[in-house]
This record gives structure tokens, sequence and C-alpha cells, in this order.
């Protein structure tokens, strides 16, 4: 009859305890983090002094007292063309990591194919954009 030895058994125990270990120290670090967040704004709380006024009530906009409505008409294709522009810079972003490992030996071919799908979404949803006539400043 064989029994079962301790290192086999044990192995694996160990391999999930180094695993989780490591997520112990980042739960353990995101708790510390939330906490100081509470303190500070605890702390704020306690110690700022609370005389509300009718001056501090009225809406304050860069030092001049506010004129008109609340609220103003704002172009969304501005908002677009920052979008389209944060996709592309995020393009570039992966193109200089991907040139210094396309030269690595054995990383040619996988990050090759890698790159074209990247560019590929990419071309999509530039394809998407002009079809959708999101290009044309008007």
């Amino acid at each position: 009859m064989l029994e079962p030895t301790s290192t086999v058994l044990t192995a694996p125990v160990h391999l999930a305890a180094d695993y989780f270990e490591s997520y112990s120290v980042v739960g353990l670090l995101a708790v510390v983090g939330m906490l100081f967040v509470a303190v500070a704004f605890g702390a704020g709380r306690l110690l700022r002094p609370v005389v509300p006024t009718p001056e501090k009530l009225l809406t304050y906009e860069c030092g001049v007292d506010p004129v008109g409505e609340g609220w103003a008409h704002t172009q969304v294709r501005y908002y677009v063309y920052a979008f389209l522009y944060v996709i592309f810079a995020v393009d570039s972003i992966f193109l200089f990591p991907w040139a210094t490992i396309f030269a690595a030996p054995g990383y040619g071919g996988t990050t090759l194919v890698e790159m074209f799908i990247f560019l590929g979404f990419l071309a999509v949803g530039l394809l998407y954009a002009w079809k959708k006539g999101v290009l044309e400043w008007t």
C-alpha cells in the first residue's frame, strides 16, 4: 500500500498560499488607501468652519458674478474629436513597445500578427467614424 507523501500534498497548498499572499498585499494596500482618504475627509469636516452666508451660496465663476442661465449648449463634435485623438494617441503608445520587442529573437511573427490585429481594430473604428461623417468639420 502506498502512503501519500507530505510533499505531494503540500505543494499545491504552498502554491495557493503564495498566489493569494500577493493578492492580500494588494488588498491591504487598497484598505489602507481607503482609510487614508476617509480620515482626511473626516478631519476636513471636523476642522473646517461652517458659517453659511448668502455670498458663499452664490455660484462663483472665475471671480465674476454669473450672468444669464446656469447652463450652456456645447457642441458634441468637439468631444468626438477629443475621443478620436485619445484613441490614436493610445495607438502610438502601443507602437513604441511593439517596435522594441519586434526585433527580439522569437517574437517577430507573433508580435507582427498581434499588431496587425490591433491596427485592424483601430482601422474599423476609423472607418466607422468616417462613414458616420464624424471626421467632417462643419
